[in-house]
């Protein structure tokens, strides 16, 4: 077969068609005949529980995989994606659930470097120009000279989402691109998206575990269960019930665990004066006061770069406090392994690939983090037995239902809704806990994912577990918490209990009103 060459770049919405689509890593598939049309000027919705194969498949349209079978058909004609420059080539980019700024780098210097026909030598002067006009337009707003390290898990989305639109993007792959948004920025960056693809701008393919997103925004959805495609249609034509089944593939998830009523323990959580800066040294926390007690979930809501991921470090040992102090069952806590041991001390933190793992190690060597230096991994003190390390993994992998090809793949490899439920079988795993530290626990994750670590959460609680619930899902810290603090420019505005709350109020709060 002749393949066409590369066309100009397009000016319209792509219309893209996958035709048969296989893709094998050795004897696993993880897609299997996948076929399905997207038409130009249309968003269309791809659901699956994590592991399904959505992002392989993505991946292939991209050009980090090749296809073992089947064809990609772009405006009419067969294309052989080779690389993620191909795809820019046709028009296609792509928001990815895991980031890919560099860190050290400004906004404005990662959204140049995004551009594929950047010069040896940048014209900085017209390229800000540039970059200033797009800004102006852009809808919603990041200082483009703040470090990529400084930002917070929310902020960093939006500027994925803004390269893509700066590269003019014609089709558009979005995978979880709200999974750390608040509702409200949620909705306008998918207006926006919204409202190009009925004018024409644009065509998108997007990867969501939110049905809100799907009815709300997409015009078609196919539903993706273990590589095949199980189910299609007009968004219209379909309703939550059929997509779940579809997904689960008529099975039943367990009911959400109840939160039982029970008189709080003693104060397990203590913050006074608690100060930090961000690391530009501006003040990221500014005197935090903050209690949780044994057998309650203390949520924190916000919008992000708050002083939420300067908090959670404190608490993790990643960050210095600059002054105030942490106590933890009332003695001081300066987050070291003797002492979260001691105290019973166990942390989901957001980004668990960056902050909670090795990617290039395995699954089971990551799970036996916690424990690879204790019996029956360690004998004698000195002698680690690999054969006890994958038997610990595989227990914990097979309780926690982390999809993996076996004990022995990297870390790395796994979507993003496993490796967090790898992380979560780690922490959770040894029921020790007695302060529970969580952080966007549910990042990325299909619904039946959320409801069983929502309910791992609960149990937590009801045995006497503190909980600090640390998340930008509104809807996530109602269901679950006791008492909900608001956080603003680095202090709490505003506390209230789920029975009481009213969203209007907490959303003005989460705004600086």
């Amino acid at each position: 077969m002749v393949i066409p060459p590369l066309p100009p770049r397009p000016k319209r919405p792509l219309p893209l068609e996958l035709v048969g689509v296989t893709k094998r890593f050795g004897s696993f598939v993880a897609n299997e005949s996948v076929s399905l049309t997207i038409p130009p000027g249309t968003c269309h919705a791809l659901v699956g529980e994590n592991g399904a194969g959505k992002s392989t498949l993505v991946k292939c349209i991209m050009g980090f995989h090749q296809a073992d079978d089947g064809d990609i058909v772009i405006d009419g004609h067969s294309r052989e994606i080779r690389s993620p420059y191909d795809a820019y080539q046709f028009g296609i980019g792509m928001v990815y659930q895991h980031f890919t700024l560099v860190p050290a780098m400004t906004v404005a210097e990662n959204l140049v470097l995004s551009r594929p026909d950047l010069p040896s030598i940048i014209p900085w002067p017209a390229e800000r120009e540039r970059l200033e006009a797009f800004m102006r337009s852009a809808p919603f707003r990041i200082p483009l000279d703040t470090p990529a390290s400084q930002l917070a898990a929310g902020e960093k989305q939006k500027v994925e989402i803004l390269k893509q639109l700066y590269l003019e993007s014609r089709f558009l792959i979005l995978d979880e691109p709200t999974s750390v948004l608040t509702p409200a920025e949620a909705d306008e960056v998918l207006s926006l998206i919204r409202e190009k693809v009925v004018a024409g701008d644009l065509s998108v393919l997007l990867i969501s575990h939110k049905f809100r997103e799907v009815f709300g925004y997409c015009d078609d959805v196919t539903v993706l269960r273990r590589g095949k495609r199980v189910g299609g249609s007009k968004v219209r034509e379909v309703d939550a019930d059929t997509l779940a089944s579809q997904m689960m593939g008529g099975q039943r998830t367990a009911p959400p665990t109840p939160k039982t009523v029970r008189s709080v323990g003693p104060i397990a959580l203590q913050l006074r004066g608690l100060c930090a800066d961000r690391d530009n040294g501006v003040p990221a926390l500014r005197g935090v006061h903050l209690t949780v007690r044994e057998g309650e979930v203390v949520g924190i809501a916000g919008v992000s770069g708050n002083g939420q991921r300067e908090l959670v470090e404190v608490l993790a040992g990643q960050r210095m406090a600059t002054d105030g102090e942490v106590l933890v069952h009332e003695s001081p806590y300066q987050a070291t392994r003797r002492e979260a041991d001691q105290h019973g001390v166990f942390l989901l933190p957001e980004e668990p690939l960056r902050n909670a793992c090795v990617p290039s190690m395995t699954v089971a060597e990551n799970i036996a983090l916690r424990v690879y230096d204790r019996p029956p991994i360690t004998r004698a003190r000195t002698w680690v037995s690999r054969a006890a390390i994958r038997q610990f993994g595989q227990s914990l992998i097979t309780r926690f239902s982390v999809k993996t090809r076996s004990t022995e793949t990297p870390i790395g490899d796994l979507s993003g809704g496993n490796v967090q439920r790898a992380v979560l079988a780690r922490e959770l795993g040894p029921g020790t806990a007695r302060l529970l530290i969580c952080a966007n626990p549910c990042f990325g994750l299909d619904f039946a994912a959320v409801q069983s670590i929502h309910s791992q959460i609960t149990e937590a609680r009801n045995r006497g577990v503190a909980v600090l619930l640390v998340s930008e899902d509104l809807d996530e810290l109602l269901a679950l918490a006791d008492r909900v603090m608001v956080m603003s420019q680095g202090a709490f505005v505003h506390e209230t209990t789920p029975a009481t709350a009213d969203i209007r109020v907490i959303g003005h709060h989460m705004a600086g009103h």
